[in-house]
């Protein structure tokens, strides 16, 4: 008798659709913990109003619901594109398509106006496209491969107590630093000037048109590649059930993304710019280095002209960092809530390594591509800037390599059969 060979499509549909086990229930709540979150907002709150005024008051509650909304959610920009990239799992992905295009909705109308209902000037995010940005963001890609997480997963994963992103972190705030005093040579390399697709496609609403366009071209190539490669479903996370999962969690995919671009409009209402996350590490690394006497940040061009008043301020005068103080408390109430807030006592020196080493480059890599997955990727796309589209397209070859280096730091490669990778 033949043998006859099956075509991927034949073996896909041959292994049948896999659908994911029902989530388990959520675990109690962790009432002492998610009463320390509660009183450390509290009190954060206080400070910030009473120094900074209602503004930054309101920042850090957006931070705090950013916070919220990422750990219920389980939004990830990191686990995101392994999946895509390892098993084809694009479900994360479009959501991302649904966060960025919900986003640049949202932002539409601001933007053209150039102020907000408040009377505050509001500018979105939209830089250079070169050398330091190609490489910035590969190494952005990269690094969080090994790192364990992006930007914005960094700052909930340690609000939910995990130990070896406290590692990561502090590589973020070292590679952070070392790129703003680097800054200034990276800006010398060749670059085209800034594109937004507003000037391309015959004003914001064209640009935005375009962009929703691609989008859904993005989300409908990840549905054929699934359909390829029959991926298997991302396992469920535990979650309450009826009123309770609003605050309990997990919630789904979608409501974390429109959840998350109310909150990004908000941001930006508020401040004036996008949602960001590292110019507050480069800040907290520039101060502690200046405290410490092992550099002047002062002297550094990116802390030159109008940043110069905000490396001499209080970092609760700083929007990203009063946002990012709030990610993490929301993610701390957030996972006591949920009875999932977990410290991990003891990290094994390979993966303490990788956590190091991925935050460096993620720091040093933002820097040079003028942010992270939040302000470069969201914030530059949302804001119908090339350079965002860029960035996302060099941070998934990043992807790729970072993939292939996980072993050495004692980090699985996905295979077929993962529903978590």
């Amino acid at each position: 008798m033949p043998m006859t060979t099956l075509t991927q499509p034949e073996r896909v549909a041959e292994r049948g659709r896999r659908t994911p086990p029902p989530a388990p229930a959520a675990p109690p709540v962790q009432r002492g913990v998610a009463l320390a979150g509660v009183a450390l907002a509290a009190g954060l709150l206080a400070v910030t109003l009473v120094t900074q005024g209602v503004a930054q008051a309101a920042l850090l509650l957006l931070g705090v619901g950013l916070g919220f909304g990422l750990f219920h959610s389980r939004f990830g920009f990191t686990s995101a594109w392994r999946q895509l990239v390892a098993v084809g799992q694009g479900r994360a992905l479009r959501a991302h398509t649904l966060l960025i295009a919900t986003t640049a909705i949202l932002f539409a109308p601001f933007l053209s106006a150039g102020v907000s209902p408040t009377g505050v000037d509001v500018a979105g995010y939209v830089s250079p496209v070169g050398v330091g940005l190609l490489v910035g963001a590969t190494l952005f890609g990269f690094g969080m491969q090994i790192g364990g997480a992006c930007a914005s997963g960094t700052l909930y994963a340690v609000g939910s107590g995990h130990t070896a992103i406290l590692l990561t972190l502090g590589g973020f705030v070292a590679g952070a630093t070392v790129g703003a005093a680097h800054i200034g040579w990276w800006e010398e390399r060749p670059a085209l000037e800034p594109v937004s697709l507003a000037d391309v496609f015959g004003g914001p609403w064209g640009g935005l048109a375009v962009t929703l366009a691609v989008l859904a071209l993005i989300a409908g190539a990840t549905v054929l590649v699934g359909r390829r490669r029959n991926p298997p479903p991302v396992a469920p996370v535990a979650t309450a059930t009826g009123v309770a999962r609003a605050l309990r969690g997990s919630w789904p995919l979608w409501f974390g993304a429109l959840a998350l671009a109310v909150l990004n409009l908000g941001v930006l209402l508020v401040s004036g710019a996008p949602w960001g996350v590292t110019t507050a590490f480069a800040l907290w690394g520039s101060k502690a280095a200046g405290a410490l006497g092992i550099a002047d940040p002062s002297t550094w061009g990116f802390w030159s002209g109008d940043k110069a008043a905000v490396l001499q301020g209080s970092v609760l005068a700083e929007s990203t960092s009063l946002t990012n103080f709030g990610i993490m408390t929301g993610a701390l109430i957030a996972s006591a809530l949920a009875g999932a807030f977990t410290l991990h006592r003891r990290v094994p020196g390979r993966l303490a390594a990788g956590a190091v080493v991925g935050g460096l480059l993620m720091g040093y890599g933002a820097r040079l591509a003028y942010g992270c997955n939040i302000g470069a990727y969201l914030g530059g796309i949302a804001s119908l800037s090339l350079h965002g589209w860029v960035w996302g397209v060099m941070a998934l070859l990043g992807t790729w390599i970072g993939l292939r280096v996980r072993p050495f730091f004692g980090l699985s490669r996905p295979r077929a059969e993962d529903g978590v990778c």
